[in-house]
């Protein structure tokens, strides 16, 4: 298909020649004012490129070039002056306004031709170059979100592992994270929390939250599966999930950063490592109590990173409002008051207020991602 190609020009015969000149090769189109200039520019066929002259009554070529680079469909169409003003500020001021061309009358018409194939040569490389590179970002993304679908099926995965041991917990994890999420959405409108909860660290937190349990992975099935309560002895040696899981974290943070020793990939790397850091948090610490009297270590207050007081408010309400094998569902009505009766002793008094907020919110979460009854 051939380029189209828009001249501009107040005189008659300029018109008839130049278009003379140039209508066996392209697409001619024509124009006798810059008033009439912006309204062909703007209907299809687009041109591919203008020649416009400057003298003309009304308004000149200069001013019909501004309002040309204002239009969106126009504002990239390179334009060369055609004019007889010939001094070397006339060529200056054109070229500054953003013309990519200048030539002047009488009109040589190997100069003309030749400038035309120029610039229309230099429009397609720049489209196919723009083209090109549009492609190459499409293909980043769509790589980026396979990694980025790769590393969450596979933290998932890691995730599921650990509860698929247990038994009883079912859409636990679904249902924590979503806790999670609406707890932050209400947290960041506070001002205290607005920047530890910015919406990249948001995001991580709800991806690194079904990993709280992975230590699971370390707990013997005979304690682990145990149908009924814990002996003391053995819950002992359940509450060492938490230590196995921060370990475990750790182990997978000395990794990355050994992996590059040499700051390789740096911006994927920071990613990873925040995201595995707040996982550690997480697993390590969504036992920790705001009192102090939790484990494993016996944190208090903002000693305890907020991802796992998130998390710990969360656990909780979820195991109070799910059957298990030696429990009943607690009415939402009794979870509500035991984790009221927990503020500022088991949790962190502004995440319970939160909670207060949005009971409604938790309990449709609970409700639409029940685990399947019992038997």
């Amino acid at each position: 298909m051939s380029s189209t190609i828009l001249i501009v020009d107040d005189n008659r015969d300029n018109l008839t020649v130049i278009g003379g000149l140039l209508k066996g090769e392209y697409h001619v189109r024509v124009a006798n004012s810059g008033e009439r200039a912006l309204q062909v520019a703007v209907t299809q066929p687009i041109p591919d490129l203008i020649l416009l002259d400057i003298m003309m009554p009304g308004m000149d070529g200069y001013e019909t070039l501004r309002h040309l680079r204002q239009i969106p469909e126009t504002r990239d169409i390179p334009v060369i002056f055609v004019t007889a003003m010939s001094a070397d500020e006339d060529e200056e001021a054109g070229l500054h306004l953003g013309a990519v061309d200048y030539i002047t009358k009488p009109i040589r018409p190997a100069i003309l031709s030749a400038r035309v194939r120029t610039h229309l040569a230099l429009t397609q490389a720049r489209q196919q170059l723009a083209n090109q590179n549009a492609r190459l970002e499409s293909q980043v993304r769509q790589r980026t979100r396979e990694l980025e679908l790769i590393k969450e099926v596979t933290m998932q995965a890691l995730a599921t592992l650990a509860e698929k041991r247990d038994n009883e917990t079912g859409n636990h994890l679904i249902r924590t994270r979503s806790y999670i999420e609406v707890l932050m959405r209400g947290l960041s409108t506070q001002p205290e929390f607005a920047v530890q909860l910015d919406p990249l660290t948001q995001e991580l937190i709800a991806k690194a939250a079904p990993l709280h349990d992975i230590g699971k992975v370390g707990i013997p099935d005979a304690i682990l599966l145990k149908p009924g309560r814990l002996t003391l002895e053995e819950f002992v040696v359940m509450k060492t999930h938490a230590q196995i899981g921060a370990d475990a974290l750790t182990e997978a943070i000395e990794r990355v950063l050994s992996s590059h020793p040499d700051n390789e990939h740096e911006q994927d790397n920071r990613y990873a490592l925040s995201f595995l850091e707040i996982a550690r948090e997480i697993a390590g610490g969504h036992h920790e109590k705001w009192d102090g009297s939790g484990y494993p270590n016996g944190l208090a207050g903002n000693a305890i990173p907020l991802s796992a007081r998130l998390m710990a408010l969360a656990d909780v309400f979820d195991a109070l409002v799910c059957k298990r094998h030696y429990k009943e569902a607690f009415p939402i009505a009794a979870c509500i008051d035991i984790i009221h009766q927990g503020r500022g002793q088991h949790f962190d008094p502004a995440i319970v207020d939160v909670f207060l907020a949005n009971i409604d919110a938790f309990a449709a979460i609970a409700d639409s991602h029940a685990d399947p009854v019992l038997k």
